[in-house]
């Protein structure tokens, strides 16, 4: 569903005062539809980020809901496959946090987000009706899992992982780093972005988190290490209908884009697929399911919310790593 239009990274990533010298390699691809930067620092960083890659374009071809070769796309195609450990542990994953957040991530809402186009960037507004129909098929509790074989138990559901891929990508590759041995290194998958350790002089990664009013250059700028840091928000992808904006993050409960006041969320943690698949979630439910949410959770992360109104609000574990020229509110755990 997400994340990031052809050149527009959500966020920036300041590599400046970084002295890679000969043992740093990168490289930059296109793929899972948007702009990817991998760089390991180390004896073996060639080979890993060569590694890294290899790995993006083979979970590419399991994950993806629209290349015609892929699992998820067989999947969809016939309602039944046996499928890769990987694309189970996606699929899973995916469940899981619709269970979590009572269906705010709902990975079978494809058929309706084809209704407005937003696969083939095709846009229209659908018909109420069509929603409602399409909405019948968006029910993640159908999908069964058996082993290595997933069922899509309704006749024409369709899931698409999309909410959730980048970040167990950007996970799997931190995995490769560390069995290269790199201890330094830095993953920008369209955005979504993951750290291995400090950077090579040992001062901490600067992450920037861009303001989507465009009223100032960033919302912030956030110094992390072994993290990952996601954002979602209504601006990253829309088309405009009789003046009107309606942008890629729909409501699974009706439909409809998401209209609940915020602008972006942002969520950190050591773990990519979570801050993955709660960076949509919770910009679905608004401003205080978000607060709610992250108060109640036992899981360990951090958010940043920005409102339509220009609120900027922080949680605790993370007000001290972050930098904004912005006032900020602070939420604390329960």
């Amino acid at each position: 569903m997400k994340k990031v239009l052809a050149l527009t990274f959500i966020m920036i990533i300041f590599l400046s005062g970084c002295s890679f010298g000969s043992y740093s390699y990168s490289d930059s691809f296109f793929a899972m539809d948007t702009y990817m930067s991998v760089t390991a620092n180390g004896a073996n960083a060639q080979s890993a980020v060569k590694k890294a890659k290899k790995q993006v374009l083979r979970l590419e071809n399991l994950l993806s809901a629209h290349k015609e070769k892929s699992e998820v796309y067989r999947l969809n195609k016939n309602g039944s496959e046996k499928l890769s450990n990987d694309t189970i542990k996606v699929i899973k994953n995916a469940l899981k946090f619709s269970r979590l957040t009572n269906g705010a991530f709902n990975p079978a809402m494809l058929p309706v987000t084809k209704l407005w186009g937003f696969p083939d960037k095709k846009y229209r507004v659908p018909k109420k009706s069509e929603i409602e129909n399409a909405l019948k098929l968006a029910k993640p509790e159908k999908i069964s899992v058996n082993k290595n074989e997933v069922t899509l138990n309704l006749k024409g559901e369709e899931i698409d992982l999309g909410a959730i891929a980048k970040g167990y990508t950007s996970s799997k590759i931190i995995e490769i780093f560390k069995r290269e041995g790199i201890e330094s290194g830095i993953v920008n998958l369209g955005g979504n972005v993951q750290t291995l350790g400090a950077k090579p002089d040992g001062s901490l990664w600067t992450v920037a988190i861009e303001n989507p009013d465009k009223n100032s250059e960033y919302l912030g700028k956030l110094k992390i290490k072994d993290k990952a840091v996601v954002t979602s928000g209504g601006y990253e992808r829309n088309f405009t209908k009789n003046g009107k904006m309606y942008h890629h993050i729909l409501n699974p409960e009706n439909g409809y884009p998401a209209e609940n006041g915020l602008s972006s969320v942002t969520v950190i943690s050591e773990d990519g697929t979570l801050s993955d698949a709660l960076s949509t979630s919770l910009f679905v439910m608004g401003k205080n399911g978000a607060e709610r949410f992250y108060k109640k959770s036992e899981k360990d992360f951090d958010i940043i919310l920005y409102t339509e109104g220009g609120k900027l609000t922080v949680s605790q574990g993370i007000a001290d790593s972050f930098n904004s020229q912005l006032d900020f509110d602070i939420v604390k755990k329960d």
